[in-house]
């Protein structure tokens, strides 16, 4: 095919890939991505349309810098972190969850990490190892490939399904016929979703969490987007309605809360791994044999195995969480309406793919069409996920394999978080060239 049409030709996107040794560029990390549409900008000084990596697209909350600076000034950055966490943080993680969720978790059980990923890493270590026998991890895919890079440096096992086709009462039969093995030990789901910004409704999560009381299974319920299923009038604190959790349904749960999406305070790795009590204070042998400790759940996790990881969190850092936790429980930060940009970014990047032959992947929750926000999914003609991803990389748009993702769709995910107005018309021009090289019925 000629390069008439392309932003970058097949002989220097090829001559990229092979300089980066990226092996196979259709099922590339987010990471590679990344590198191989950087590397393009910097040879030819040419924008790409950035939909690859989900970084935040947004000024950082300011009330959060003023209080890490206070903090810092301070002196008391001289001293180690607690494991547990600053007591500050973990009373105001207590009063969001039960302002924003209306779920009650203690202060203590409510414990501050590096971010989402050393959240989840901790909780796959201490899931698997309470229980004997119960040393498997169940992926509610499409999901966040990093999460199985952990399991894969853990060495623990794990299954998945797609839930495209398992929507609704159809969620029950197959859970169960993956967790009827007995060794499930943590049920894993991002909601909203990454990658496909669908949201797990009250029905579904009602199963999640009976299953999860059946068979002994701790769900990891992943929040990074809390509220950003635009649709709803979530955000008011204290009012329903409030965002569905599996919180609501068992007590064997760990919700995981960060402030990189929400704050737009990525580059300070600060998150919450709030623990039910019920799940905290529970005692299991196999964790005190192993770590010679009281091998009560919350301990373990805090003392035996995330301290381990990361020592304790950035003290300042916690500050800052905590004050920007506070303020949005005072209204005085109103974090939705802070994030709405992105749902408006959303709906008029769909409506160029959409307009130029794409179609939606994950296009309906349930019960309801999928909602604009932070994700969206994009499929072409009878294209795969990584012919899609390779051409749209020689019209100047980086994305990720479906397939990457745990999804068995055929399609890329993509990321509004780095679009700006002046790339609107840029991406219309780029994307009716491509529908010129592709035409699809």
């Amino acid at each position: 095919m000629a390069d008439d049409n392309k932003v970058f030709g097949r002989e220097l996107v090829t001559e990229i890939v092979d300089s980066l040794n990226i092996a196979d560029l259709e099922n590339a990390t987010i990471g590679e991505i990344l590198l191989v549409a950087s590397a393009l900008e910097e040879r030819t000084g040419i924008p790409f349309i950035r939909m690859d990596q989900g970084s935040p697209g947004l000024p950082p909350n300011r009330i959060g810098i003023e209080a890490e600076k206070a903090a810092l000034d301070s002196g008391i950055v001289s001293q180690y972190p607690a494991a547990a966490g600053v007591p500050v943080l973990k009373e105001q993680a207590s009063r969001f969850v039960k302002a924003f969720l209306d779920i009650d978790i203690s202060a203590r059980s409510c414990i501050p990490t590096t971010g989402g990923v050393a959240a989840s890493f901790a909780s796959f270590i201490a899931c698997t190892q309470r229980l004997r026998g119960k040393d498997k991890v169940l992926f509610v895919d499409p999901g966040f490939p990093i999460q199985k890079s952990q399991l894969r440096i853990l060495g623990i096992d794990w299954v998945s399904f797609d839930i495209y086709g398992f929507r609704g009462y159809r969620l029950k039969e197959k859970l169960e016929s993956m967790m009827s093995s007995g060794d499930i030990a943590a049920i894993v789901y991002s909601n909203p979703n990454n990658p496909a910004w669908i949201c797990l409704e009250e029905q579904e999560l009602g199963i999640i969490g009976e299953l999860a009381d059946r068979y002994d299974a701790v769900v990891m319920e992943d929040m990074a987007y809390f509220c950003m299923d635009f649709r709803k009038d979530f955000g008011r604190p204290y009012s329903p309605p409030y965002p569905p959790t599996v919180a609501r349904y068992t007590d064997n749960y760990i919700l995981m809360l960060s402030s990189s999406k929400i704050f737009s305070y990525a580059g300070q790795r600060m998150a919450l791994a709030c623990i039910s009590d019920a799940l905290f204070d529970r005692h299991y042998p196999n964790l005190a044999a192993r770590y010679g400790d009281s091998g009560i759940f919350g301990e373990t996790f805090i003392a035996s195995v995330l301290y381990m990881i990361t020592s304790g969190c950035t003290t300042s850092t916690q500050f800052a969480y905590a004050e920007m936790l506070k303020a949005a429980c005072e209204e005085r930060i109103d974090f939705v309406a802070d994030t709405r940009v992105y749902a408006d970014r959303a709906g008029k990047m769909k409506k160029i793919f959409t307009d130029n032959g794409f179609h939606i992947v994950y296009d309906y929750d349930a019960s309801q069409r999928v909602g604009d926000g932070f994700f969206f999914t994009l499929g072409y003609g009878n294209m795969s996920g990584g012919e899609l991803l390779k051409e749209l990389l020689h019209y100047g748009v980086s994305c990720i394999n479906l397939g990457t993702t745990g999804s068995c769709q055929s399609g890329i995910r993509a990321c509004t978080s780095r679009m700006r107005e002046d790339l609107y018309p840029v991406l219309r021009r780029r994307m009716e060239r491509f529908r010129e090289d592709h035409p699809v019925e």
